[in-house]
């Protein structure tokens, strides 16, 4: 089987491919562009940022390396305009409506599992590969995804967005083994990459402040910050835009209440709000709307399942209602807090994953907690 496999530079993807070459797979590696710094920059007009802030060239070299180790074949695809139109441009766009996107998980959805996928059939490859921990299992003739067996590496959720058709054209040789096997392999093989650290982060931002970067794209516009409970202006902020729901630091206020919470933005009228922590149920909620659904795995129409509304955090127990095919009402009464606007609400049943949404609005007690908050500040 021809397998073109993504090699980004680091030691995942790497052994990813060693483990593919080693088990009779005919391998061939793809380094994906997907930023350049200078060439984005030119197109806001905006001059201020360094090239070195997505480091694709020397992760391109590290690639490069490490193919010739393996004694395979490192092509190379752009795709820093189809990245520009579906990633980043969304990225942007939902900063400016107060949401919080998660762009990983569109570059998995547009880039990975789509023009990467197309670029490999076109080329005549059989399947393609990647360095996510995530694995696949086959029963019955059909296949079904699970968490990876290391759920400290586990990266179904990013994947949660990425269809059905091109999971099934994909393989994912790190699903049972540990990251710290994945190392120690790299180790052996005396791979260029061997003790290289994980990327944390999104591309392109890099090692540099995500406000600041901000600020290139989305201008810095100062506002009240309020305490939701005593309705007092306690602070000045730079932008509501750079802030997230349950955020616990970086607003420059203390004081004998603090720390404080972010529980709200008023986007229109350019206010955060927060609270002391001696307050935090104001981020709770018990129910969620999601949209954009897309299904990977689909059991009926009402059941009880496990969602992650973020990456780092364990299931939650929810009982799902669809109401369309992309859109359904997740409950759970247990409550659970800072369930966020823009972010991926993402499903599983007993470790398979079944999809994921777009968390759109969430309710505390059949309320908006939006509208909630907005009448908590105009009652007083």
């Amino acid at each position: 089987m021809k397998v073109l496999l993504g090699l980004s530079g680091g030691v995942d993807s790497a052994v990813a491919a060693y483990l593919l070459k080693s088990a009779g797979y005919d391998v061939t590696c793809c380094f994906m562009r997907n930023w350049d710094s200078a060439l984005n920059n030119d197109t806001l007009g905006n001059n201020t940022l360094n090239d070195d802030i997505c480091p694709q060239e020397s992760d391109y070299n590290d690639a490069r390396k490490t193919a010739d180790k393996l004694g395979l074949q490192l092509l190379r695809s752009d795709y820093i305009e189809e990245y520009w139109d579906y990633v980043f441009r969304n990225f942007i766009e939902e900063y400016k409506k107060g949401r919080t996107p998660n762009p990983d998980i569109l570059c998995n959805k547009y880039i990975k599992f789509d023009y990467f996928e197309r670029f490999a059939r076109e080329k005549g490859f059989d399947a393609i590969a990647t360095g996510h921990y995530f694995k696949a299992l086959e029963t019955e003739g059909i296949r079904h995804y699970y968490k990876a067996a290391d759920l400290s590496k586990d990266q179904s959720y990013f994947l949660a967005q990425v269809s059905r058709k091109a999971l099934n054209y994909s393989l994912f040789p790190l699903g049972d083994i540990p990251k710290s096997e994945v190392r120690r392999i790299a180790h052996e093989l005396d791979l260029p990459i061997a003790d290289k650290k994980d990327s944390t982060g999104i591309c392109f931002i890099g090692e540099r402040d995500f406000r600041e970067f901000l600020k290139n794209y989305i201008p810095m516009k100062q506002g009240k910050i309020i305490d939701i409970d005593t309705l007092e202006e306690i602070g000045t902020h730079e932008g509501v835009y750079y802030y997230t729901l349950g955020q616990r630091k970086g607003f420059g206020v203390g004081g004998n209440r603090g720390p404080y919470y972010c529980v709200g933005k008023d986007v229109l009228n350019n206010i955060l709000y927060l609270t002391s922590v001696k307050n935090e149920s104001y981020l709770d909620s018990d129910s969620a709307y999601i949209c954009d659904i897309n299904w990977i795995e689909y059991i009926s129409d009402e059941m009880d399942i496990q969602c992650k509304f973020r990456y780092r955090q364990n299931d939650n127990e929810v009982h799902l209602k669809k109401l369309t095919d992309n859109e359904a009402i997740l409950y759970y009464p247990q409550k659970v807090k800072s369930v966020t606007p823009g972010q991926q609400a993402v499903f599983y049943k007993d470790g398979m994953l079944l999809g994921g949404g777009v968390i759109e609005k969430t309710y505390i007690n059949g309320t908006d907690v939006g509208e909630w908050l907005d009448q908590r500040v105009k009652n007083g």
